[in-house]
């Protein structure tokens, strides 16, 4: 796992939650910060847990994910780096209701719920940028439920698949992906079991439209891709 050093004020201010604040405030922040080396397959919390802050990736990726009442696992969400989590736990003052897991060695920065604090305090504009990072996160839950109830499962792998394309991509050319987990890991993601995820899979390659090796993807026609209708 890389062990280099990084300067926590600076990472901090480019992030876009935190972009406009100033120098000062910047530092304030730096100082309720503590830097988290989580190993692959390592928990970062559980759930249950009591939230003391949220966090941020610098590099690595997490999973945030539950397990349903007969034992399966159900992935709600996969960040990789400059992605924050725990924020809206923090503000309602409840336990994480997820776990928390590292698909990758991942360096995570946490900050301090009473640093967070003491900056809305100082900065209604700050509040509001909290606020707007939430209502996106919402958004994309909602986003995630219209999917869910609304589309197929074929639909969802070809929307998964798709987002990952470039803007701009035609059918011209292949279209080179890797899986930024193991297919168990995305299939839970989609809502759907890995044996479903994979015969869509196997589908969309006898349809000419995808190559799949390992997690390593080539997308043959993006067009034909976002034609497709099974």
């Amino acid at each position: 796992m890389p062990t280099t050093p990084i300067k926590v004020s600076k990472f901090l201010s480019n992030l876009p939650l935190f972009r406009e604040l100033s120098a000062g405030e910047i530092e304030r922040l730096a100082q309720g910060t503590r830097e988290s080396q989580v190993a692959r397959g390592q928990i970062l919390f559980q759930r249950g847990d009591r939230c003391e802050g949220f966090h941020v990736i610098v590099y690595g990726q997490i999973k945030l994910a539950f397990n349903s009442a007969d034992g399966m696992e159900k992935v709600v969400e996969i960040m990789g780096p400059g992605h924050s989590f725990g924020e809206a736990v923090m503000f309602m003052d409840k336990p994480y209701p997820v776990y928390s897991q590292a698909l990758a060695d991942t360096l995570v920065l946490h900050i301090a719920k009473a640093t967070v604090f003491e900056e809305i305090e100082r900065d209604p504009g700050f509040a509001r940028r909290m606020i707007a990072g939430l209502s996106r996160r919402l958004h994309g839950l909602i986003s995630d439920l219209e999917a869910y109830t609304l589309q197929s499962g074929t639909q969802r792998v070809i929307g998964y698949l798709l987002n990952a394309v470039p803007d701009g991509a035609t059918g011209e050319a292949p279209v080179e992906l890797r899986l930024p987990a193991s297919k168990s890991v995305i299939a839970s993601r989609l809502n759907l079991t890995p044996e479903h995820f994979s015969r869509i899979l196997h589908e969309l390659a006898e349809a000419g439209l995808i190559r799949v090796e390992g997690r390593s993807f080539s997308i043959l026609d993006v067009d034909g891709l976002r034609r497709y209708e099974g």
